[in-house]
């Protein structure tokens, strides 16, 4: 092979290198957005659940019971504010308080026990799609190339969010069983 030759296979490589470069800051930039959109859908999830645990833990402490409604509203705040700063933890107390509540509160107004059951549903998937978009995130950046190239730019690596939401008891609840 001529000079000329070497020279432009070298250019080709170079211009297929950057080119691959553009497309991947480009879609590391739209899976850090997705990955922001889906954390404000959860946070937005999350901090509704609690209101409406600390509302019925408030207004009608009577159909839980007194020392439960205690109980509700101090797990429903430390999910607003962590004491210790561990959100998981404490989204994990909050949600375990309102699985072990009957299913039929009385003196509840039905929209209120409506609205907790369908707030679950809508953290448990709202929590999947954000743990989606980290993992797809996380995926990208631990290609070789991509941390050869540090396309990361220091950016912290998102983190998953993993809580026990029981999506899966409400999404196979109406499954046949096989």
């Amino acid at each position: 092979m001529t000079p000329d030759a070497w020279l432009l296979l070298l250019g080709g490589l170079v211009l297929l290198l950057l080119a691959w470069t553009a497309w991947t800051l480009t879609r590391l930039s739209r899976l850090e957005a997705r990955v922001a959109r889906a954390w404000v859908a959860l946070d937005t999830q999350l901090r509704r659940r609690a209101g409406l645990a600390e509302e019925l833990a408030r207004r009608y402490p009577a159909a839980v019971g007194e020392e439960r409604a205690a109980y509700l509203a101090a797990f429903a705040a430390d999910a607003r504010r962590p004491a210790d700063g561990d959100r998981e933890l404490a989204e994990n107390a909050l949600g375990r308080e309102l699985r072990e509540l009957p299913p039929d509160l009385p003196g509840v107004p039905p929209a209120l026990q409506r609205d907790l059951e369908g707030t679950a549903t809508r953290v448990g998937l709202a929590r999947r799609f954000y743990n989606d978009a980290v993992r797809d995130t996380r995926v990208l950046r631990g290609q070789r190339l991509c941390r050869l190239l540090r396309l990361h730019a220091g950016r912290p690596v998102p983190r998953y969010f993993d809580i026990d939401d029981r999506l899966e008891d409400v999404a196979g609840a109406g499954r046949p069983a096989l």
